[in-house]
């Protein structure tokens, strides 16, 4: 899809007409520098920032490099200035949204990519800005009116920067540095099954606040006494403030005060109907302060795992799932509006499903919040993948980060039922080490919900024809989560295969498919096939019936995906083609199976 011609074309029309940068670059690395996550962004007054954005190509990453010779977006610069690079309205990108998909010429470009524009303000004396960026992938700086402001690492979480003293009154100008590069000490590292979509991916705001405000809250039920509704009030500063929360159709209204870190916990008997996917019933909740109000809607329900069954609001539920990546529904590219979220859950509701697993990383905001309102179960996942670099200090931190951004951000989400710390790890004492230490932060973070990780390493007896689930991490995880392509990897007779293992704990199988051209036909033995791929999932549903320990199933995967690593130019041309919808929106044969096997369920 590349044109060498072009890219070269714009590469060097980038490098002698077009770059705006940055007076005070001399050395910048990436140090974590964006604040504690302010959520409930809907729910806020704010400046969107999203639109046309001019734009600069930098793989030799120049703009960090040498600063004495950029215009850094004064409207009257000196003409004695020595400026080589500006920007100019004649090379734009939409925001949100990744590059590779936007410019054939950067489709396979990963490196350093400059965004610029600039926006107006009514700056008000008394109140607080912030720059709220859903996510931009992987390495994101910030500049603001000529100073840097921050700096983020990870490509599918929120953060914020408070701007307050840069913000200017009327005419600001903001440039993002965003760096997509893999390298081995990032997460997810060097090696993925995704296409690495870079640039801003997700809205960007400039939120309006007062000097005290919510910055985060949660409110769900008790899981210890379901009669209760438990949570906390997090205000952006220290101060004892009386606060009132409220859930007006269950005549609830309760009077807190935070204590000198500013923080409220409570716990209220109420008596809400329960969400669940039969009947998502959302509340309305608001909270107040002295100087601000946040108005949210929230579903209340338990999830927990009890021996092998996995119990919604006490009663056992089979998760008839499906696996989704964030690709947009029919164009490719990174998912990042309403609809698109919309499209994709619309699909795995005529699945029949209950229940859908995002995969391998946080997806934008819009589809937990779909979520909530259709009825859908979610996984959520950090994208602690494959061979991270387990003993490295770094890998670990934005692991972390990543986890704790996450949960903020998701918290209050009805929907949301397991939150998952890693997929296809390979086993051995530094990984779960790793894993064990994201396991204790996630229920430091949030203990409402069930912990897991997809593990893909069994012990197969061959006489036996059984798959031994034995790996040390099923210990610390509260379900048995099994990525497992029988009849695609190997083996063929996947319906008599049996599975068997000592810990009392339900089992998801969390992957399992195969691959399959859309329109392509023939028999059941012919690779690449829609009738192959069907065959497949027949016999997982017979092999299905033999697992009494088994509580869900999340197969791979919804739609075909852009990958690298998918190169067979008949059948794939980097597309992974297991999914049970085509690129272009067609469902195949295996579609059907699976939703035949859900009616029963």
């Amino acid at each position: 899809m590349l044109k060498t011609e072009s890219f070269l074309k714009t590469y060097f029309l980038s490098l002698n007409s077009v770059f705006f940068l940055l007076a005070l670059l001399p050395q910048i690395g990436f140090t974590q520098t964006s604040e504690p996550l302010i959520t409930s962004i809907s729910a806020r007054n704010s400046i969107s920032l999203d639109g046309t954005w001019n734009y600069i190509v930098d793989p030799y990453k120049t703009g960090f490099r040498d600063s004495k010779r950029y215009d850094f977006g004064q409207e009257t610069p000196e003409e004695e200035a020595f400026v080589e690079y500006k920007f100019q309205a004649g090379n734009t990108l939409k925001v949100p949204g990744d590059w590779n998909t936007q410019k054939e010429e950067i489709f396979y470009y990963e490196g350093l990519l400059w965004y610029q524009r600039t926006f107006q303000v009514n700056k008000k004396n008394n109140k607080e800005y912030a720059l709220y960026f859903g996510a931009a992938n992987y390495k994101t700086t910030v500049f603001l009116n000529g100073s840097k402001i921050g700096s983020h690492e990870g490509g599918f979480t929120p953060f914020n920067f408070n701007v307050t003293a840069k913000l200017r009154e009327g005419k600001n100008h903001i440039v993002v540095a965003v760096d997509n590069e893999r390298r081995p000490e990032y997460v997810p590292t060097l090696k993925t099954d995704w296409w690495n979509y870079g640039g801003i991916t997700r809205s960007v705001k400039l939120l309006e606040l007062n000097t005290s405000y919510i910055r985060t809250f949660k409110v769900q039920l008790d899981i210890e006494d379901p009669d209760y509704l438990k949570g906390f009030v997090h205000l952006s500063d220290s101060l004892e403030e009386n606060l009132t929360l409220r859930i007006p159709e269950l005549n609830l209204s309760k009077k807190l005060k935070t204590n000198e870190s500013g923080v409220a916990e409570f716990s209220i008997k109420a008596k809400p109907q329960r969400w669940s996917p039969e009947n998502p019933k959302l509340y309305e909740v608001l909270i107040s302060s002295t100087h601000d109000t946040l108005k949210e809607t929230i579903g209340f329900r338990t999830i927990e795992a009890k021996d092998t069954e996995i119990l919604l609001n006490g009663k056992s539920i089979f998760l008839k799932g499906i696996s989704i990546h964030e690709e947009a529904p029919f164009d490719g590219g990174r998912v990042y509006n309403e609809d698109q979220a919309k499209q994709l859950l619309t699909w795995a509701k005529e699945l029949n499903a209950n229940y859908v697993r995002l995969a391998h990383y946080p997806h934008n905001e819009a589809m937990v919040r779909e979520a909530d309102r259709m009825g859908l179960l979610v996984w959520s996942e950090i994208p602690v993948y494959w061979d991270i670099l387990w003993e490295n200090s770094h890998s670990y931190q934005v692991a972390e980060q990543m986890l704790t951004e996450m949960i903020t951000r998701d918290q209050n989400r009805a929907s949301v039922i397991i939150w998952s710390v890693a997929n296809e790890t390979p086993q051995g004492e530094a990984r779960t080490d790793f894993l064990k230490k994201l396991i204790t932060k996630t229920k430091e973070l949030d203990d409402d919900r069930l912990i897991s990780a997809a593990l893909h390493e069994v012990r197969y007896d061959r006489e036996e024809n059984t798959k031994y689930i034995e790996d040390e991490l099923a210990n610390y995880v509260d379900l048995l989560s099994i990525n497992n392509y029988c009849g695609w990897y190997g083996g063929s007779d996947c319906q008599n295969l049996k599975w068997a293992t000592n810990f009392n704990k339900p089992m998801i199988m969390s992957e399992y498919g195969g691959g399959s051209l859309q329109g392509l036909n023939g028999s059941v033995d012919e690779r690449w096939t829609e009738e192959f791929q069907a065959e497949i999932y027949r016999q997982h549903v017979k092999m299905f019936n033999k697992i009494p320990f088994l509580a869900g199933v999340s197969p791979w995967i919804l739609k075909d995906f852009r990958s690298p690593l998918r190169m067979h130019a008949t059948y794939q041309n980097y597309w992974n083609r297991k999914g049970l919808i085509s690129d272009r929106g067609i469902k195949k044969k295996a579609f059907y199976i699976l939703q035949d096997f859900y009616k029963t369920k």
